[in-house]
């Protein structure tokens, strides 16, 4: 799958796309990823770890160029039909925010007939999420420093995805 970014992509009806202050429900997510002909929902749960290289964390906090964050997450579901054609929901919500240690950052939810779509079609969501959407994060750890970083660095170093 690649991600070519078309300005006139628009959402569908049956899926879910959100940048929220607001905590982020799996229950929520699962629901608006479950449809009738659904044989796998697959459920990807994004939460805020206590460490990052071994270094203690105690919250993240998380900024998003929305308008445009909302433009990736929309291309990101086209793409997924694109090649997996009978893909029946795909829900991305994101979080913004000061978040602690624990809480749900983001979560991908893709309903398919079968399972390996659905896991290809998920961890395909959140990759290209991670390296192509405006959102970035600043961790805060236990020494009271802090550093802001873009979550597209996670092409380079998957310790801090």
């Amino acid at each position: 799958m690649t991600t070519t970014l078309a300005s006139a992509v628009k959402p569908r009806a049956e899926d879910s796309f959100a940048i929220s202050f607001a905590p982020l429900s799996l229950e929520e997510v699962y629901a608006k990823s479950d449809d009738p002909a659904n044989g796998a929902v697959v459920i990807m749960s994004g939460v805020v770890r206590n460490q990052t290289d071994g270094k203690p964390v105690i919250a993240l906090e998380y900024q998003a160029y929305e308008p445009m964050a909302l433009r990736i997450f929309y291309q990101i579901a086209a793409d997924i039909r694109l090649s997996i054609s009978d893909v029946n929901r795909v829900v991305i919500h994101h979080r913004t925010g000061r978040l602690q240690v624990g809480e749900i950052s983001v979560l991908v939810a893709v309903g398919c007939p079968h399972r390996s779509e659905a896991f290809e079609a998920c961890q395909y969501a959140i990759d290209t999420l991670k390296h192509n959407a405006p959102i970035w994060k600043k961790e805060h750890w236990e020494d009271g420093s802090s550093c802001w970083v873009n979550i597209g660095a996670c092409e380079t170093s998957k310790e801090n995805c």
